[in-house]
């Protein structure tokens, strides 16, 4: 039985919200919006490319940066803004996100595209760490931050169980320099229709030999801290200057075959990576993470971590994607990775 106590509200738009605590989670709801939901992304092919390509139209209107007073993450209050989740009090929430990429019931494309297209069949959904304004990974307790590393496994579980459902991945995005729109301390999930371009080349890399588990033995410089049986280094290959990788040393497609120690050893270490990217210079550090676990079908082979992918390269400068990385996908980097992990080695005590 799992370590935690769920809870299914239907909002009045029909869409699911999970309550996810270590206590049962009581009392009614408060009330809520009943805007419809009636998002339509569709699928069209990159011939060039050989990728899909999606088109979501009507996340042009979604909530950018509002103010604290109507944070659509927070917590309903009695008599105040109706939030995203009808309930004075939670500790992870977990809701179809109101502008998704992809829907459970796909409409179908437009009529009469020059190129192949299909209906964006999938869920998204947002994933809310605490009901605190602020706050981050690193500022959550070791038993909140267990708990959500345990709503991440039941979502893949879950997601992973929908028709049509290829690859499903938890991700964060952090801070305005990388495009956030809400600071509240969350994160999403993307249940793909197809297996994405990135995790189709691992998926071959891992089938043809255990690419991270030969790379291990020689991390040494690179590695900026470990936690029972979790390794967190800056891979030798980074393509930015403070990227940071998280992995188990032993393969596990994912977190589902985690065990018990795993899940709180996974968990710790998160926590103290983001802490270490926060004390680097002083201040929350902005950052895309992002979950690789198994595709539909690749659990044989596929070694399970997680990418940080940080904009900074130093304390007042970004990392822009420009002419060589956009154009030919070659990326060019202004910092070494084995003095990029000596910083962030350095960075806590």
């Amino acid at each position: 039985m799992p370590p935690f106590y769920k809870r299914l509200h239907r909002k009045k738009d029909g869409r699911e919200l999970f309550l996810y605590g270590l206590m049962p989670l009581e009392g009614p709801p408060l009330p809520e919006d009943a805007e419809p939901f009636r998002p339509a992304p569709h699928l069209r092919y990159h011939p060039l490319r050989g990728e899909w390509v999606v088109y979501a139209a009507h996340r042009q209107g979604r909530t950018f940066l509002p103010p604290k007073e109507h944070c659509p993450l927070c917590p309903s209050r009695e008599g105040g803004f109706p939030t995203e989740i009808p309930f004075p009090s939670f500790q992870v929430a977990v809701f179809e996100n109101r502008f998704p990429s992809f829907v459970e019931e796909a409409p179908p494309p437009p009529e009469g595209l020059p190129v192949p297209a299909g209906g964006a069949l999938g869920r998204c959904e947002v994933v809310v760490y605490t009901p605190a304004h602020t706050g981050s990974l690193a500022t959550l307790t070791e038993e909140e931050r267990r708990l959500l590393a345990w709503v991440w496994r039941d979502r893949y579980e879950a997601l992973y169980a929908l028709p049509g459902v290829r690859f499903v991945m938890p991700f964060e995005n952090r801070g305005e320099a990388v495009g956030v729109t809400l600071h509240h301390p969350h994160g999403q999930i993307y249940a793909y229709p197809f297996v994405p371009p990135v995790l189709e080349r691992e998926s071959q890399a891992f089938r043809e030999r255990p690419v991270l588990l030969e790379l291990f033995p020689n991390l040494g410089p690179y590695v900026v801290d470990e936690e029972e049986g979790f390794l967190a280094f800056v891979p030798p290959f980074a393509r930015y200057p403070f990227e940071v990788w998280v992995a188990p040393v032993e393969r596990h497609p994912g977190p589902w075959t985690f065990s018990e120690g795993e899940m709180a050893a996974f968990a710790r270490l998160l926590g103290r990576v983001v802490a270490r990217y926060d004390a680097l210079f002083g201040e929350p550090f902005p950052y895309v993470m992002v979950f690789h676990a198994a595709p539909l079908g690749e659990e044989a082979t596929f070694h399970f971590h997680v990418e940080f992918y940080p904009p900074r390269r130093t304390r007042d400068k970004l990392k822009f994607l420009a002419g060589t990385e956009l154009g030919a996908g070659t990326f060019v980097v202004d910092a070494l990775p084995e003095e990029t992990a000596k910083a962030l080695r350095a960075a806590l005590p």
